[in-house]
């Protein structure tokens, strides 16, 4: 019989300000180091009102870790210090590797309706830290859609789904990203891979994972997994759809200095030191 990956935590993302101001919420951050391992931080940005998002994230650094930007409505305009420049729209998702370290900014235009996207850092390993910045930008209809069950439908980004492989390959750090929609009182059941540590992060309509010990989730709402294994998943009657995100932990010390997240003290003091000298990017 399939092990239930049963829930072990769950939390209310909290309302933050990021950026040069940009309202958001926070499903998880530095405080919650190392229970989401190898994953930092998920953050929901979400608003009718232009006034919340407009400031952006300009320019600044990162080093050590993977940015993971998946829109959902809206568009984010990027550039970078490896050249690279265009927009994230609808439905794209950009994979950022800062490894050694990238300078860029993310300016959101105004946008009707509800805009809406995640950003999720992915902690790189000791050997990884240093290695060369990459980027990889794809656009919606590059993500492949998988039907499962009746009533249920999986947009793969990176992992395999029943042999459905997401675009974003070549994952420094072995992880599956999924977002899953349900309608009204369908259900579901899908895995968490043997190793890995997971979360779900609903941002639509509510449901209930696990059989016998349910849990309830809804909107802004994360359950963490405490281990891996099978999750049941039943939406409520407005229907379900949240983010399936797991990944092998690293298991590795965490210094954190805002953008910047590193093994030690030393390496992170060195990262802002050489910010500050203009000698943070390496040309490999």
């Amino acid at each position: 019989m399939e092990r239930s990956a049963t829930v072990e935590r769950v939390m209310q993302s909290k309302p933050t300000l990021e950026g040069a101001g940009v309202h958001l919420r926070r499903a998880f951050g530095p405080n919650e180091v190392p229970l989401l391992d190898p994953f930092l931080l998920l953050d929901d940005f979400h608003s009718e009102n232009p006034a919340d998002y407009l400031a952006g994230f300009p320019w600044h650094p990162h080093r050590g870790i993977e940015t993971v930007t998946y829109m959902i409505g809206g568009t984010v305009e990027h550039g970078d210090s490896i050249g690279n420049k265009g927009a994230i729209d609808s439905g794209d998702v950009q994979w950022m590797t800062a490894g050694s370290g990238i300078i860029h900014q993310e300016m959101p235009r105004a946008y009707k309706g509800l805009f809406q996207g995640f950003q999720l850092w992915v902690y790189l390993p000791a050997s990884s830290k240093m290695m060369s910045p990459r980027y990889r930008g794809i656009v919606s209809d590059q993500i492949p859609f998988v039907k499962p069950k009746r009533g249920s439908e999986i947009r793969v980004i990176a992992g395999d789904l029943e042999g459905t492989v997401g675009p974003v390959k070549d994952l420094v750090v072995d992880a599956e990203y999924l977002d899953v929609k349900l309608l009204p009182d369908k259900e579901l059941d899908l895995r968490i891979r043997d190793g890995f540590r997971g979360f779900a992060y609903a941002f639509e309509g509510s449901g209930v994972l696990g059989k016998g010990e349910s849990t309830h989730i809804k909107r802004e709402y994360l359950a963490v997994f405490r281990e891996d294994g099978e999750v049941n998943i039943r939406a409520g009657p407005e229907g379900l759809r949240f983010l399936l995100v797991s990944g092998r932990p690293i298991r590795e010390p965490v210094a954190w200095g805002g953008p910047i997240v590193m093994n030690t003290r030393e390496e992170l003091d060195l990262a802002f030191e050489e910010y500050w000298r203009g000698t943070f990017i390496k040309h490999h």
